[in-house]
């Protein structure tokens, strides 16, 4: 059974991007979007998500300031941060609020798949447990316990330096846009991600130099063979 996700975040397409993302981790799917804290309240409210995708930095409250609301009302749902924000305090109100993680923007799908799966386990853990768990010894109580409570997930494998001009963060964009399954050309990836041809074309060859896209090309009736990119 999947777990349903809610995506809050103010920019439209970033959240596009995190809904793309979580949605290439088996055992998710996202149910909607909330671009505002009281559309992030409301939208828990009418959708139950098992879990929220919280940005902190939303045009009428903060993200800490919904997850106080949600705890509140009672909702006992996972939350995972994920922020440009570094301050402590925001940490720590965060984790004052029992979110499950904290995730810095930028961020590769990895990081975050990472935290998926944790919480996964976490969940399973959790619905695992049953009364009769206490009639076990100190040890196996214990360890029932701790599969409760998510571990820190393991980092993600460094990446390999992108060229000079190029940023990380349009680089998982671009990537999140040949996730999709789909064969792009640089014209088409660049009207899906939001940036020009040219800027777009540089990316799509770093990666095919790289190792991490295929190039296909397609020759028509006139003119140089359009290149088209789709991830290994």
């Amino acid at each position: 059974m999947s777990l349903d996700v809610l995506v809050v975040e103010d920019d439209f397409m970033v959240a596009s991007i995190h809904r793309r993302f979580v949605e290439r981790v088996p055992g998710f799917r996202v149910v909607g979007e909330a671009h505002s804290g009281a559309d992030a309240l409301a939208a828990v409210e009418a959708l139950h998500p098992d879990l929220v995708l919280l940005d902190v930095h939303l045009p009428d409250m903060s993200g800490i300031e919904v997850l106080r609301r949600l705890r509140a009302a009672g909702h006992d749902l996972g939350v995972v941060v994920i922020t440009a924000a570094r301050e402590a305090d925001t940490v720590r109100a965060a984790a004052a609020g029992g979110a499950a993680h904290y995730l810095v923007k930028p961020f590769a799908s990895d990081d975050l798949t990472a935290r998926l799966q944790e919480f996964r386990r976490a969940r399973a853990a959790l619905e695992g447990l049953d009364d009769d768990s206490a009639a076990g010894s100190p040890a196996e109580i214990q360890a029932d316990i701790d599969a409760v409570f998510a571990r820190p997930p393991q980092a993600a494998a460094p990446r390999d330096p992108l060229p000079k001009g190029l940023s990380q963060e349009t680089a998982d964009v671009v990537l999140a846009a040949l996730a999709d399954g789909a064969e792009l050309s640089a014209t088409e990836c660049a009207d899906a991600v939001g940036v020009s041809r040219v800027s777009a074309r540089r990316y799509l060859e770093h990666f095919a130099t790289t190792g991490r896209a295929a190039v296909r090309l397609n020759y028509g009736t006139a003119g140089r063979p359009e290149r088209r990119y789709r991830l290994r």
